[in-house]
């Protein structure tokens, strides 16, 4: 297939700066792949913000267009895994890293790297879902694996109003979790409470650097998106046989820590990956994020915006005032 398309392309100015616009690109321009996907939606993530400002360790190389998460529909295949007309979602491996991603209204990319859309899910709402949404439910997946169960306590939610707190908190609701949304914006409050929060802390209260070893045992257990002080904190203040999910380093990518929480309350600390996922757990669990876990209330955490919105968006990603989900709309 041959024709041209639009791009959101990052770029680098003689002065060291990145910047964003949307330059015209033709299809044979795209990388090798085994399919050619038009894509429909795509939504906002925090690698797609650090792609957008030159971060080295997401993107070596610009020009460049961002997006790791996309649905839409296929409509070249070399393989007959996918056909032409069929509903995709393509969602991690190195889309939107170091592969022309969803931020153009066409990619191409291995077939390995996409799942058919699965029934009970528009493109729409796999989108305000996306890589976000997916962690989500592999946090809950993996702390429910290790024992949690929805009457053993309280679970908190860190970084609550982002796009993998705000989904972790619908998802735990949903599931009969009593939660406790950990934000630093007062404008989340009302939608985190619509979604099935039961409590609302304010964010310093788990952020603030404490010397002591262990702390009041709290939380049955907990989702983590932000690391740093709040992980540590977290985690002294666990129940006995409690767990944390651990999936981002918005606060930071270290955290101080002892054994003590392990040895004496038999913490555990499970960690999160979406982007490498093996194609047959993707599918398994974006089922069920499409049936009996699909979180209530998605339209009320979207944000749609285009191509002319795009770089104020990111940049509220980056810098944590997003809240909710933005869904880029092709």
């Amino acid at each position: 297939m041959s024709g041209n398309f639009q791009a959101y392309e990052i770029s680098e100015g003689e002065d060291g700066k990145f910047s964003g616009a949307v330059v015209t690109r033709q299809v044979d321009q795209l990388p090798a792949g085994e399919v050619l996907v038009e894509v429909q939606y795509s939504c906002l993530n925090y690698k797609d913000a650090l792609s957008a400002i030159g971060n080295r360790g997401v993107t070596r190389n610009y020009p460049h267009t961002p997006g790791v998460d996309a649905t839409g529909v296929v409509k070249e295949s070399e393989t007959d895994r996918f056909s032409p007309g069929q509903e995709v979602i393509v969602s991690g491996y190195d889309l939107g890293m170091n592969t022309s991603g969803a931020f153009a209204e066409m990619i191409r990319v291995p077939a390995k790297w996409m799942l058919p859309l699965p029934e009970g899910l528009s493109a729409r709402e796999s989108m305000i879902i996306g890589t976000a949404g997916f962690t989500a439910a592999q946090c809950v997946e993996k702390l429910m694996h290790n024992g949690l169960d929805a009457g053993d306590g309280p679970v908190v939610v860190t970084g609550a109003s982002g796009g993998v707190g705000i989904m972790a908190v619908a998802l735990l609701a949903k599931l009969g979790f009593s939660v406790t949304a950990s934000t630093g914006k007062d404008a989340s409050h009302e939608l985190l409470k619509s979604l099935g929060a039961a409590e609302i802390i304010d964010r310093n209260v788990l952020s603030e650097a404490n010397p002591r070893p262990m702390l009041k045992s709290q939380w049955a257990g907990a989702v983590d998106v932000v690391g740093g002080e709040t992980l540590s904190n977290v985690i002294k203040s666990l129940r006995y046989g409690g767990s944390v999910a651990c999936c981002g380093l918005v606060e930071s990518p270290e955290f101080p820590a002892t054994v003590f929480p392990f040895i004496l309350r038999a913490a555990n600390l499970l960690g999160i990956d979406s982007a490498e996922a093996p194609p047959e757990k993707k599918i398994a669990l974006w089922k069920r994020l499409a049936s009996d876990w699909k979180p209530d209330g998605l339209e009320d955490i979207a944000t749609e915006i285009g191509f002319d919105q795009l770089g104020e968006s990111l940049t509220a990603v980056l810098h944590g005032q997003a809240l909710g989900r933005f869904l880029l709309r092709l």
